[in-house]
């Protein structure tokens, strides 16, 4: 079977599973996971999964809330199977844990020996560390995810906090995705809402993409956009049943999120995932660790994040630039400076996010000049393709449908915070943004501030 942009939408997430395809943007594609089972009581098919993959020794991680919700059912399920199985359950009670070096030590510590596969009883963090001792190990990993909550599931990359800088690790998709829809209809409904605000911060990716692949000819799969935009349009259709907890808006919103990291995998990286707004959540994230503040969804900041991504757009289309000045600007780049500026604000992670700028050479001056030439030259079909996306007011009212937040305040984003994340979460990651663009052409500070006093005005 060869993908098209034709039939994949026809296609079910087992037919995108677990060989080969050829793909119609020329590469061929494949996902390594065997089995998603996103349905009710999918809990019940693991026994049966685990006995026709032959383990015998296996490490479920969990923490203390997930165990509750899932880590006795996978244990009472497994119960009557000859394996040798061993529990670890993280302490969180009050608060949240971080995908570090002390997580992963953890689970290497407990890792018994002749360890086959590492169950994952969670979400995002357990999941991803999960994928990240496995691969290390040379072993699968299995998640029995407890909400959809995020897109991570089924993506082939971990990331983790190292060095209190977050870094994102190639690893192997899981070998198995379990989806209970009872669980998920019970999850905190804070989590069920990030996964949704996860899946509309995929506008502001899937127009990031469509930059780059404009403007440096960034390898762009058109099928794998469609898997991506048809699962989030599935997503939006259906709001008033992800509020309600509808089981099969609930099954759609976890398909969707399955779909995404799907489609990381065909790519081989986070780019139809992950763009402006994924690096201000990441931003956050990492000022909020370094405040000592109590950590917010990452969905949920995602979706935050996708409303200011998207007021940069709408000043972007409204703006006249001066090209010229931006060519000057370029020109007297200033990289010691630069390296200070990184310092004030990355702290700790400063070090690592210099290194990799200068081993990339991503402050070049000749790189920049030639993309404020090509912005200038092209600037009709950029602007086609940032007007191709939601107002932030839209998306604003979207989130709002099913109660997820929306603007920074509501979450315990101060004013600094937020113009800071504006102008330096270009520097989290090396893909290539709608923040980059503003950069590129000298008006990425300017326009901070502008989206910054709307944001003001929203909540007077």
């Amino acid at each position: 079977m060869k993908l098209t942009n034709k039939n994949i939408s026809n296609l079910s997430i087992n037919d995108l599973i677990g060989k080969k395809l050829n793909c119609e943007c020329g590469n061929m594609h494949s996902m390594t996971t065997k089995y998603v089972v996103v349905e009710e009581d999918a809990i019940n098919k693991l026994p049966q999964i685990i006995e026709e993959l032959g383990y015998k020794s296996i490490l479920t991680i969990s923490d203390t809330n997930t165990n509750k919700v899932a880590g006795n059912k996978v244990n009472e399920s497994l119960a009557k199977s000859k394996l040798n199985i061993k529990n670890l359950v993280f302490e969180t009670s009050g608060k949240d844990l971080v995908p570090n070096e002390e997580a992963v030590g953890k689970i290497l510590v407990n890792a018994p020996k002749g360890l086959e596969v590492i169950i994952a009883i969670g979400t995002g963090t357990l999941n991803d560390l999960a994928k990240f001792v496995a691969y290390k190990l040379g072993i699968p990993s299995i998640v029995v995810a407890t909400a959809p909550s995020m897109d991570g599931f089924a993506s082939n990359g971990a990331a983790l906090i190292i060095g209190n800088l977050k870094i994102s690790y190639i690893t192997d998709c899981p070998e198995v995705i379990i989806g209970d829809v009872n669980i998920f209809k019970d999850a905190p409904m804070d989590m069920i809402t990030a996964g949704f605000a996860d899946i509309v911060g995929k506008y502001s990716a899937l127009c990031d993409w469509r930059l780059s692949q404009l403007i440096n000819k960034e390898y762009f799969c058109q099928v794998s956009y469609n898997m991506v935009e048809n699962s989030l349009k599935k997503c939006i259709e259906n709001t008033l049943g992800i509020k309600n907890r509808d089981k099969i808006a609930i099954k759609n919103l976890m398909d969707a999120l399955v779909l995404t990291g799907i489609a990381m995998s065909y790519v081989g990286n986070s780019r139809p995932a992950s763009g402006s707004e994924h690096h201000m959540s990441h931003y956050f994230e990492m000022m909020f660790q370094f405040e000592g503040k109590q950590p917010v969804l990452h969905g949920a900041k995602v979706g935050i994040s996708t409303v200011i991504t998207m007021q940069l757009r709408e000043l972007l289309a409204k703006a006249t630039i001066n090209f010229d000045e931006a060519i000057v600007k370029a020109e007297n780049f200033d990289q010691d400076k630069w390296k200070e500026n990184v310092k004030e604000h990355y702290l700790s992670a400063a070090k690592g996010i210099i290194d990799v700028n200068e081993k990339e050479q991503r402050n070049s001056i000749e790189k920049r000049e030639e993309r404020i030439k090509f912005t200038k030259e092209n600037l009709d079909k950029i602007l086609e393709i940032i007007e191709d996306v939601p107002s932030a007011e839209e998306i604003k009212e979207i989130l709002k449908s099913v109660g997820a937040p929306y603007t920074p305040n509501q979450v315990g984003i101060d004013e600094k915070m937020l113009l800071d994340c504006i102008k330096m979460a270009k520097e989290v990651r090396t893909r290539y943004s709608i923040l980059n663009l503003l950069s590129d052409i000298g008006v990425l500070d300017d326009f901070a501030i502008l989206a910054r006093v709307d944001i003001e005005k929203e909540n007077e």
